[in-house]
């Protein structure tokens, strides 16, 4: 990116946070004057545009609410039900966290929005590393299959839409390894292959290794321990290997093997064979700068696992986004993994945000808007009512769920994110991700949120971490068929020191951990455990590759591979099956919870 560009960017952003309140006037003023006349708004508005109109009379909305909407345009009726804007496809949500996708209306400016984002935060990249224009980055990115609709528009995840935008294809594609037809080909395996030969035929120009969520790391990691000596035979040669047939594959690999080359061959093969495995991804890349990956939310169980094949390079998230809408990004990229926050970029949507009482959870979760106006419509808390506040009016400190409005047919919806406010980028908040709403185990009055999940099992990798454990993958379920019901755990683990998948797993260790968790977690918890309202917590160790075939499952129900996000709470008893099926070891807290 020239030097010229990334200033450009960068003061894009300064004027856009230090204006943030004016700008989400503006956007909120746009987006009322274009809709008003929708079916949806003139239900609530009778065609004004006036502000305060709409936060008092068009109500706050989930997916649920509003899907007989979608649902008919979906099948054809026009789209001016809910936007006069011209609809260009669906994107739909990864699936993972409800069993399945959402679809969500996208519009050229929606499109424009999702694809600036990579584009400002490849500003920030370059004003906080030097270097990164002097080689390239070795992203791991996917596409998956699109399909029509009855509308006649297609829908697609948001991860084949930014692939596929012309955007991608004639900037940000200068800065990756991998050649575009090969990104787009939906056979995963033989573009897994190919963009890993490629990454290592030109492993002294990686300059940093990426995706879009860190749950593809593993995957890879698993894939090139099967494929490895296929690789370095392909190098050593200079041959593709046979089972490679799709022609977007194997086509432009003729531009990277162009001849034998025994001697990477030779100086790969040795650091694949040794027996561990740490820090391999500095051996292979070595000019490696950082590791681009998400890692907030569900996605912070893989840091650990990150952090041993890197050799701790920095791990940089990079921005926050979903399929309803882009919200903002990483301005300080090498903070810590567990001290990301992101700053909300105030032209992207109409932001709002409903306090939420991280003392009181269950209250909090309780919050309901049925009816059309705030005073009506929020339940009061203990300390008060619940008011919505706009972007420029959040508290430093508190915690808060995002509501969206966009040009494309969505307004005043709960994405379902729970954020905290961390600082502010000039008059624009920063947010830490901490969870999202109503992904939470719960037996009885107990209610485990997915953060507080995370912390109790980071708590207790304490235990096994002396044995040489490693963590790279976890999830849950509520057993409520046992009387009483108890949470149990699905945990990954391998050695450090070593590649195989053969644990000698000690029971009094694996008993701690799972007392470990038990302890850490909240008041409610604890004390429904020592009422025996609560049985004891289980810890089933699966085996290694347990959790890819996971992925598998919800892969084939339509969730898209670049975007799968390892659900931290399983509610689908097929989903369950998997992981019961490859369980290699039981293990129960034991006594008492003082």
């Amino acid at each position: 990116m020239e030097k010229s560009r990334i200033e450009y960017l960068l003061k894009k952003i300064e004027e856009q946070t230090s204006n943030a309140g004016e700008e989400q006037e503006k956007i909120l003023e746009n987006i009322l004057k274009r809709n008003a006349e929708t079916d949806y708004l003139n239900k609530f508005l009778h065609g004004q545009t006036d502000k305060q109109l709409f936060k008092k009379y068009v109500p706050v909305v989930t997916y649920e609410d509003i899907k007989s909407y979608i649902d008919r345009i979906i099948d054809g009726e026009p789209p001016n039900i809910l936007t006069t804007e011209t609809i260009t496809e669906f994107i739909l949500s990864s699936g993972t966290s409800g069993g399945e996708p959402k679809y969500v209306l996208s519009t050229a400016d929606c499109s424009q929005k999702r694809t600036s984002i990579p584009m400002l935060m490849e500003a920030v990249m370059h004003k906080h590393i030097e270097g990164l224009d002097k080689g390239k980055g070795m992203y791991l990115l996917f596409s998956t299959p699109d399909f029509d609709t009855p509308s006649g528009l297609k829908a697609r995840m948001f991860s084949s839409s930014y692939l596929s935008s012309p955007t991608f294809k004639t900037t940000l594609f200068k800065i990756v390894t991998t050649p575009i037809e090969i990104i787009l080909s939906l056979n995963k395996p033989q573009s897994m292959y190919c963009q890993l030969l490629i990454g290592l035929i030109r492993r002294h120009e990686v300059l940093r290794i990426g995706t879009i969520f860190a749950s593809t790391f593993p995957n890879c990691i698993k894939f090139l321990q099967d494929h490895w000596k296929d690789i370095c035979s392909d190098i050593r040669t200079g041959h593709l290997s046979d089972w490679i047939t799709e022609p977007d594959c194997r086509t432009p690999m003729s531009s990277f093997l162009l001849e034998p080359n025994s001697e990477l061959a030779d100086l790969l093969e040795p650091i694949f064979k040794n027996e561990s495995w740490e820090g391999i991804i500095t051996k292979l890349w070595p000019k490696a700068k950082y590791i681009d990956a998400i890692v907030t939310g569900s996605m912070s169980q893989y840091i650990g696992l990150i952090d041993y094949y890197s050799g701790r390079l920095p791990i940089i998230s990079t921005f926050y986004n979903s399929s309803e809408a882009c919200f903002g990004i990483n301005m300080e990229p090498l903070n810590k993994p567990w001290d990301v926050s992101y700053t909300f970029l105030p032209n992207m949507a109409y932001f709002e945000f409903i306090p939420v009482d991280k003392e009181s959870p269950q209250k909090a979760q309780k919050l309901h808007f049925n009816g059309v106006s705030n005073e009506e419509s929020i339940e009061k808390l203990e300390n008060g009512s619940a008011q919505i506040v706009d972007l420029v009016d959040v508290k430093m400190g508190q915690f808060y769920e995002v509501v969206v409005t966009t040009l494309a047919g969505l307004y005043r919806y709960r994405v379902g994110d729970i954020l905290k406010v961390t600082g502010f980028h000039n008059k624009s908040p920063k947010f830490q991700f901490v969870e999202r709403q109503n992904v939470a185990l719960s037996i009885d009055r107990d209610k485990t949120s997915e953060g507080d999940l995370s912390k109790a099992i980071k708590a207790a990798e304490i235990e096994f971490e002396p044995h040489g454990f490693l963590l790279t993958a976890y999830s849950s379920f509520a057993d409520t068929w046992s009387i009483p019901g108890r949470y149990i755990l699905f945990w990954e683990l391998k050695l450090r020191d070593s590649n195989t998948d053969r644990l000698k797993l000690d029971s009094n260790t694996m008993e701690q951990c799972c007392r470990r968790v038990e302890e850490s977690l909240d008041f409610t918890y604890r004390l429904y455990r020592k009422m025996n309202l609560i049985g004891p917590l289980e810890i089933r160790v699966v085996k290694f590759g347990a959790f890819d075939e996971l992925m598998n499952f919800f892969v084939s129900r339509g969730a898209a591979p670049l975007q799968y996000k390892t659900p931290c709470c399983l509610k689908i008893k097929e989903a369950i099956e998997i992981l019961d099926s490859r369980v290699v070891g039981k293990f129960f807290s034991n006594g008492n919870l003082a």
